[in-house]
């Protein structure tokens, strides 16, 4: 089971890089969102599962029980994600408002070029 995880890792990071490469800014989102559930499921992976072991310490004190980091750790890449995501999200509307397109390679060709000899001029 862990080989097929490690391999599912693999294969979901792979896409989401090339979906970050991409030229469309919506399949850049969608990378970045890819990402971030590829980067919770090493987090888990690496810390490892204990099964059928308590949460918490019982009075009982038990020897074995489960580790919480992960989840703790999980549980924050999950919020620092969604607040990426949301503030990406708002800055490609705000880009397609004002440009019209989600083609990087037409995002860029649209910025104003500045002359050299305008900047020498304004200091």
């Amino acid at each position: 089971m862990e080989i097929l995880l490690s391999l599912l890792v693999g294969v979901l990071m792979s896409v989401s890089v090339w979906m970050l490469l991409s030229r469309n800014l919506v399949k850049f989102l969608f990378g970045l969102v890819l990402i971030s559930n590829v980067a919770n499921l090493i987090i888990f992976k690496v810390g490892g599962l204990t099964v059928g072991a308590p949460a918490l310490i019982t009075d009982g004190g038990s020897a074995e029980y489960a580790n919480s980091l992960p989840q703790a750790l999980v549980l924050t890449a999950i919020v620092i994600g969604f607040g990426l995501v949301s503030f990406t999200l708002v800055l490609a509307h705000k880009a397609y408002q004002a440009i019209g397109t989600l083609n990087v390679d037409e995002m860029t060709l649209a910025e104003k070029r500045q002359d050299p000899a305008d900047s020498e001029k304004s200091s």
